[in-house]
């Protein structure tokens, strides 16, 4: 079904930049255009869309593609963690899609956590756009639009300095129950001597 009204009144979005509107807005926005199904679906419009295998019956090829895209990225990201950590895990990370793989890929290598998450949204933004396809006034649009929404939502909920205190928080207790040699100084960096 095409929503030429509702695609066309829709603020441009750009990764990076602050939302236009919150998803809430968005979602009781549509809930005046959209027919029920495509409502419905709409409903499915979350960040972490699960790996799990589904039926495929009825299901919009934009939500198969994206999940197969997010399976791909955290099987991978997945993989490539353990081995730079030198750890040895079994599990079946899939080659494709190519762009999912080196994204995962990419990420991993980064020593910043921020940097990753920033990275990889961005990866995840994009992806968004090519699940969309062209016809900017199909359901496809309205969902990949709730996507955008919820990553730029994620994006300004980021706080480097409220999370590095956490990461040290959390390295203190994993040291601590692990009975290191911890010591203050590496309390207070985060960073092993």
């Amino acid at each position: 079904m095409a929503y030429y009204y509702f695609a066309a009144q829709l603020p441009g979005l750009s990764y990076g930049q602050p939302a236009p509107m919150s998803s809430i807005t968005f979602r009781e926005l549509a809930e005046t255009f959209l027919d029920a199904a495509d409502l419905l679906w709409l409903n499915q419009c979350v960040l972490d869309p699960g790996i799990a295998e589904e039926s495929e019956i009825n299901t919009p090829d934009f939500f198969i593609r994206r999940k197969e895209w997010e399976r791909a990225l955290r099987l991978n990201l997945a993989r490539w963690r353990a081995a730079r950590l030198k750890r040895e895990i079994s599990l079946d990370a899939p080659d494709y899609p190519t762009d999912a793989v080196a994204a995962a890929k990419a990420a991993s290598a980064m020593d910043s956590p921020l940097e990753a998450e920033l990275f990889l949204d961005e990866a995840r933004w994009a992806a968004i756009e090519s699940f969309q396809g062209y016809d900017y006034f199909n359901r496809n649009t309205i969902y990949a639009y709730l996507l955008k929404l919820l990553l730029m939502e994620r994006r300004s909920s980021f706080r480097a300095e409220e999370g590095f205190t956490e990461y040290k928080r959390l390295y203190a207790e994993v040291m601590k129950a692990a009975g290191s040699g911890f010591d203050q100084a590496e309390s207070q960096s985060g960073e092993p001597k």
